[in-house]
């Protein structure tokens, strides 16, 4: 009969395993966290992330108090990342920065947060939460991190983030304008105007909103949706395709500058 005794030990310390056959007892070593770690570093060299992954979270488990442990938990997040396990990756990674925020890994933690959210972006025609999240990952980087060295990528990662969560705002807006269901439509291109101002969807959204409020008999609000196009891209083939349009009606592009669009266009450019 084998009897496990379950003792709470000290780091450094061994299991026993305590057997009756010949009134022997056998001791079984607990192996130290630094050989677990080298291990994983091993394994992770070879290419074998997957084990390496699975070797590091065997250090923070057997010694969780230990230096070792942070190493290896950052370790983790990276082997993880790497075999594209992103969901464990994302794990690890949040659980290093809320345990060691201050440390000198945390940088490279919350970056490989964004990266795995990033990796997982899908294309336009499906839903953009991933998107969404890394955009998230991205900014909080740079608002804990600024100084960090993965500052500079995450700041054109996080516009190629919100370029496509502008474009999925622009596709729906699109389906609702061709179902003439404007007001819906007015509201996607508003968030592209509002939010995603920075993108390359920005100038359609403008002609977009020049096309809905001019269906809808706002011709005042065509005319500046068409005006703050014109004004601000002057070559764009979506002023020409505004400027035709209020053409048609006998009407030119011109600025209200009580309308939302113009308040908000001004309030974001810092041109108040």
């Amino acid at each position: 009969m084998t009897v496990l005794l379950a003792v709470g030990l000290s780091l450094g310390a061994c299991k026993t395993l305590f057997s009756k056959d010949e009134d022997e007892f056998a001791v079984i070593q607990e192996e130290p966290a630094e050989t677990l770690y080298n291990e994983g570093l091993l394994l992770a060299n070879s290419g074998s992330f997957v084990a390496a992954a699975k070797k590091f979270d065997e250090v923070e488990t057997t010694h969780p108090y230990s230096e070792w442990a942070r190493r290896a938990l950052i370790m983790s997040a990276y082997s993880n990342f790497e075999a594209r396990r992103y969901a464990e990756a994302i794990r690890s990674a949040q659980r290093y920065v809320t345990l060691y925020p201050g440390s000198d890994d945390a940088a490279y933690a919350q970056y490989l947060i964004a990266e795995s959210y990033y990796a997982q972006i899908p294309d336009i025609g499906r839903d953009q939460e991933r998107s969404e999240k890394a955009a998230i990952a991205y900014r909080e980087l740079l608002e804990k991190y600024p100084q960090s060295e993965y500052a500079a990528e995450a700041r054109q990662k996080l516009e190629v983030a919100r370029d496509q969560l502008a474009g999925k705002e622009m596709e729906v807006g699109r389906y609702y304008l061709g179902q003439g269901r404007y007001l819906a439509a007015i509201n996607r291109f508003r968030t592209v105007v509002t939010d995603y101002q920075t993108t390359r969807h920005v100038e359609e959204a403008l002609l977009r909103l020049t096309e809905a409020y001019y269906a809808l008999g706002l011709v005042s609000e065509a005319q500046t949706a068409a005006a703050i196009l014109g004004h601000n891209y002057p070559d764009s083939e979506w002023y020409k395709d505004s400027y035709a349009l209020l053409a048609t009606g006998g009407y030119s592009p011109n600025e209200n500058k009580e309308s939302w669009l113009s308040r908000v266009w001004r309030r974001t450019t810092g041109t108040l």
